[in-house]
């Protein structure tokens, strides 16, 4: 790691991008995401020596695929966005998925549907998890809860990304986005294969020296079709095996769990110090990957109660629903608009709940 600085947010994964070797930035300025092309368009201009490049696109539809061309061409790309945005570029990521080109792509949540408010907001969980695009496809999808984690996981998601051959989705918020805090820096990456070498990328067939690259997503009739989604099903179940990431927190002697993502979990981890300062047992799980979702952190947990917490009218609950054994288990606490609830709040829901 290196230097430690108070950055804002979307600064601080910006600048982690580019020492991750990301020196593409496409983008389309859309709040509460536009810090990020506006760093990268500050360092385009006074560190000439990096080679940044920052393209605004007409619209996101057209920044999407800008960077479907620059990661099949072996380069870093990313764009950050909102939901509005990132709804616009659900072609392309399926796409991308399907033509297993290794996307970075950050989504700053804010409320819905439609405009909605420059405040925080866990609305975009489906939309995120559960894909836009059309067909049978998945993309890793990572959460993180502080700016530290957010800095970390930008670094960590160009790897990923071209691990497994596949977009990954960086889902913020207003909240983290906007937020000032202490980080450390990552250093520069040294060890990235040239672009020429990367899976996939394209550049020119020299027998000599690599196999022919192709980057397709159509068939030859139904067979070939049919097998071409078979191999991209084997992709996502390895990430669904090795990409599954949580924190747990006093869950041996909890009789109430709480399960939060993203910035919320911060609020939820106070409300759970509140709850055992007066005596009552609550642990809590934060789901990191939110797809593939960490069902294995329920494993064990048979006969507590679960309380989701959320700023949405109700996403992530499913999956808790789909994760425990009895559904009846778990209850929901949701507030939507940006309205993001205090500890005591939350605390005031932990003690309506009745522990068998």
């Amino acid at each position: 790691m290196g230097e430690k600085v108070f950055m804002q947010g979307n600064e601080a994964m910006a600048e982690a991008a580019i020492r991750a070797g990301c020196k593409l930035f496409f983008g389309y300025p859309i709040t509460p995401s536009s810090e990020v092309p506006e760093y990268y368009s500050k360092a385009m201009r006074e560190r000439p020596e990096e080679n940044i490049m920052f393209i605004q696109g007409e619209t996101e539809t057209s920044v999407f695929n800008m960077i479907a061309g620059a990661v099949s061409m072996g380069h870093r790309a990313m764009t950050a966005t909102a939901g509005p945005g990132f709804s616009l570029g659900q072609e392309a990521m399926s796409f991308m998925s399907a033509a297993d080109l290794p996307a970075v792509i950050v989504e700053v949540m804010r409320p819905g549907p439609a405009d909605g408010e420059i405040l925080p907001s866990q609305g975009d969980y489906f939309q995120a998890t559960r894909g836009g695009g059309h067909g049978d496809y998945n993309n890793l999808v990572l959460a993180p809860y502080s700016i530290q984690e957010l800095v970390e996981i930008t670094q960590e998601s160009f790897e990923l990304a071209e691990k497994y051959h596949n977009p990954v989705v960086i889902l913020s918020d207003a909240m983290l986005a906007k937020l000032h805090e202490s980080v450390e820096l990552p250093g520069y990456v040294t060890n990235e294969p040239a672009p020429e070498d990367k899976y996939n990328a394209l550049g020119g067939f020299d027998p000599a020296k690599r196999d022919k690259h192709v980057v397709a997503t159509c068939g030859r009739g139904a067979v070939h079709w049919h097998a071409f989604n078979e191999r991209l099903q084997a992709k996502f179940k390895k990430i669904a095996e090795n990409e599954v990431r949580y924190e747990t927190y006093n869950l041996e002697d909890a009789d109430i769990v709480l399960v939060a993502f993203g910035c919320y979990s911060r609020v939820c981890i106070s409300a759970m110090k509140m709850a055992r300062e007066a005596g009552i047992k609550v642990g809590m799980i934060r789901p990191i990957s939110l797809w593939p979702f960490p069902e294995k952190a329920f494993e064990g947990l048979d006969g507590k109660q679960f309380l989701v917490c959320e700023l949405n009218a109700g996403q992530m609950v499913q999956d808790v629903k789909l994760s425990v054994k009895n559904k009846d288990d778990v209850h929901f606490y949701g507030m939507l608009g940006g309205i993001v609830p205090t500890p005591k709040e939350i605390f005031e829901q932990i003690k309506k709940i009745e522990v068998k």
